[in-house]
């Protein structure tokens, strides 16, 4: 883990990495301001440039944060999924920045862990953590809960550090971390009543029937009629769907209600129950002759009106971070980020969630400035990905990157010194079988394409033409028209795996372990489509017998 500093005369910049949870591009007005205007967000790109091809290896959350850290793909660092613990053997760019002479300190979600190491000051939320009265996990108070809402407080604590613990006299690496706008999406109480009165346009594919794809877009259990539960995420009151004969979408669906509002205080419960009581009582009105098309119409503006609600909370404070770097002269020599750690789906194809090698799961919001050495207002299409983060901060602070790091520095992008020449990224989804049964997937993607292999339990190939097709609804794979552009792609992909270290072998490997753990613990891990997985089991019982 070597490092070497850089050269005294120059001034090592700070680092503020603020990361928020599920943040759609579609929900950023410097991206598309269709849904909702963030003038705050917004800034940083005034400042700064927004790429419009960055992207995961991996849509889930805990895996886009391991690989964030580490530099390194999911199969590398070993956290291809949200249920599988992170290996702490693993070195971390806040580490190596920690030893370069950094202070280092994170405030938010992380997701896994309790430690996080090479930190000198952490306020970190269990697990996925909770959008009212937050419990947080901290390295010199043990754990705590605090009183408020988790948008402000995990503000409210990176400002006090800021203000209080940073040291004028060294240089610094700032992780805030927002949990929203992650499901269940509860806005704060200031915003309930605007958003709950809004309606937002419907995207173009919402009622998308998937017929140009095969198994993998038909079988997913990420339908927000079919899928999305009526009271933790549409909020209807677990009594109301008892009243109406509404049939929760999980056994998770009335428990995720009343882990999420149940935690308020009375004070809380009385705005969020005045708001949301006139959607309650117009729904029980119109239920009974509500089609399936005027349902799943509902279930999208609800979606939005909560899902975006969050976000409005998530801009203002990103707000106050920026007016207190500006106000203490700390813009100047500071390289600033908003990023998120994947896509998702705002009702495009019907869905929400990630997980998908399609656009709105695997392209993130990305927005860099670093004042003085960036160009301001600028965009770039450059195939990007969260794996460069952590070459890219440890270049710009003159600390030596490991060698097995597997991405590549930003730096000749953000300042126009030096050369990009990376057309293409590797993408690749395990968590399968789970919640959501998106199967398990690797990709070749470039600015015109997309060859994508689903596997497992079904040997599948996509071919999109991005350029040709933007909303992904035709496979070309066997299109006459295409071969020679199939042909190269699979040189490519076969090249891509190659260079990043990843074969079926390793592929079965993590299979093996996550199938060995669902039998030995007679857990379905949250999927709905028992018989599919019923028929997962017993083909694996009966090779193994062979």
């Amino acid at each position: 883990m070597g490092c070497s500093k850089a050269p005294e005369k120059v001034e090592r910049p700070n680092i503020v990495f603020i990361m928020s949870d599920d943040h759609a591009y579609q929900a950023i007005s410097a991206y598309d301001n269709t849904l909702i205007e963030t003038p705050n967000i917004d800034r940083i790109a005034k400042m700064g440039m927004l790429f419009t091809n960055a992207s995961v290896t991996n849509s889930i959350c805990a895996p886009s944060r391991a690989t964030i850290l580490t530099g390194k793909h999911s199969h590398i660092n070993g956290k291809v999924d949200n249920h599988f613990p992170f290996d702490t053997t693993n070195v971390t760019f806040p580490q190596i920045l920690h030893d370069g002479g950094y202070q280092t300190a994170m405030f938010g979600k992380l997701h896994f862990g309790n430690n996080p190491k090479g930190f000198d000051q952490f306020k970190i939320l269990p697990g996925q953590g909770k959008y009212y009265n937050p419990d947080f996990i901290t390295k010199n108070e043990g754990n705590i809960q605090v009183e408020g809402y988790v948008t402000d407080i995990i503000t409210d604590m990176t400002l006090d550090w800021l203000a209080n613990e940073r040291k004028a006299d060294q240089p610094f690496m700032l992780m805030y971390l927002h949990k929203a706008p992650h499901r269940e999406w509860l806005p704060a109480g200031r915003h309930v009543e605007e958003f709950t009165n809004r309606t937002f346009k419907e995207p173009a594919t919402l009622f998308d029937d998937y017929s140009g794809r095969g198994r993998a877009a038909h079988e997913a259990e990420m339908n927000l009629l079919k899928d999305m539960h009526w009271a933790g995420d549409s909020k209807l009151r677990p009594e109301v769907l008892d009243e109406l004969g509404i049939e929760p979408t999980s056994g998770w669906d009335k428990a995720a209600f009343e882990g999420e509002v149940g935690r308020m205080n009375p004070e809380q419960r009385a705005v969020w129950d005045k708001a949301y009581e006139k959607m309650i009582e117009d729904f029980k009105k119109a239920y009974p002759t509500m089609t399936e098309e005027d349902k799943m119409k509902w279930r999208y503006q609800r979606y939005m009106q909560d899902y975006l609600g969050t976000i409005r909370a998530v801009d203002e404070n990103v707000g106050r971070v920026l007016d207190y770097l500006e106000a203490n002269g700390l813009m100047e020599n500071t390289i600033i980020v908003y990023t998120s750690d994947q896509g998702f789906y705002l009702g495009e194809h019907g869905w929400f969630d990630k997980r998908f090698v399609y656009n709105e799961s695997f392209k993130t919001p990305l927005i860099m400035a670093w004042p003085g050495r960036t160009q301001a207002g600028v965009k770039s299409d450059a195939m990007v990905q969260n794996l460069d983060f952590a070459q890219t901060f440890l270049e710009a602070a003159g600390v030596e990157a490991p060698s097995d790091m597997q991405g590549e520095s930003l730096l000749p992008l953000l300042t126009g010194e030096g050369e990009w020449t990376r057309d293409a990224v590797y993408y690749h989804y395990y968590e399968y079988p789970s919640v959501h049964m998106v199967k398990r997937h690797y990709a070749i993607i470039t600015k015109d394409y997309k060859l994508v292999h689903y596997y497992f339990d079904v040997d599948e190939w996509e071919l999109i033409d991005r350029k040709n097709d933007p909303y992904e609804l035709k496979n070309v794979y066997d299109d006459p028209a295409y071969v020679e552009i199939r042909e190269d792609l699979h040189k490519q992909l076969d090249g891509l795996r190659e260079k990043y270290g990843d074969n079926s072998q390793v592929s079965q490997r993590y299979i093996d372990e996550y199938l060995d753990y669902l039998q030995k613990n007679n857990s379905y891990a949250g999927g709905k489509n028992t018989e599919l997985l019923d028929k997962i089991f017993k083909d694996r019982k009966m090779s193994n017998e062979q």
